[in-house]
């Protein structure tokens, strides 16, 4: 049996923070090992207790969840802690902040509980939430108005990519599934998650987000 997803708590209102606590913790395969009630706080809790995950509020006192999160995501430290963004606007401006900063996926405050724990597992298992209804639109946002400093540039494993692997990138950046890119091409869902893991190789993406991010910088689709 695999051992529970360890969730990192950052979120700087008490109630909701423990609300979230009770919910997670509440759960066979997830549970929390740390809360933090500020950005410095949680890079700095992340470092110690290398949680699976980190569920990161925005707007928290002494450093916000944008540069927090940019720091665990730059930690080498830290190589599989991801970090799931909590937004209050389905298009909140700091979301894109988040996409630069490195986040591997966004949940709207209020959902469901359901919702947050799916989100959790996907994120924890790399799959990165890509929800057709929410990250495309973000994404092809923050693809079009790019920072000047961040211009965007052909990551240097492209041109090793096979045709199927082109075609299999091309559905990601639209938001679809191992299983439903195993569909799309007929492939087993074994064979198509062999192919997002080769092409995250190649790539040096940390995740599908960041293939995303690649797919629209590079032309390979567009908004």
């Amino acid at each position: 049996m695999s051992p529970p997803i360890s969730v990192l708590l950052a979120e700087d209102q008490a109630i909701v923070r423990a609300g979230f606590h009770a919910l997670i913790d509440a759960q066979p395969d997830v549970t929390v090992v740390g809360t933090a009630a500020t950005g410095r706080d949680a890079v700095d809790q992340a470092v110690e207790l290398r949680p699976d995950l980190v569920l990161m509020d925005i707007v928290m006192p002494e450093m916000d969840g944008l540069e927090a999160t940019r720091r665990i995501v730059a930690d080498p430290r830290l190589p599989t802690t991801r970090v799931l963004v909590l937004t209050t606007f389905e298009l909140d401006e700091y979301v894109f902040g988040a996409l630069r900063a490195g986040a591997s996926g966004f949940l709207l405050k209020g959902g469901e509980p359901a919702e947050l724990l799916n989100a959790i597992r996907v994120v924890a298992a790399g799959e990165s939430l890509l929800t057709p209804s929410v990250t495309r639109r973000l994404i092809e946002a923050y693809v079009s108005q790019p920072s000047p400093a961040e211009a965007p540039a052909s990551p240097p494993g492209l041109d090793e990519l096979t045709a199927r692997e082109h075609e299999v990138l091309a559905l990601i950046a639209e938001g679809l599934s191992n299983m439903e890119i195993a569909a799309r091409l007929h492939l087993s869902p074994l064979t198509a998650k062999t192919h997002v893991s080769r092409i995250l190789g190649k790539l040096g993406a940390r995740d599908r987000v960041q293939l995303v991010v690649m797919a629209y910088q590079t032309g390979l689709v567009g908004p």
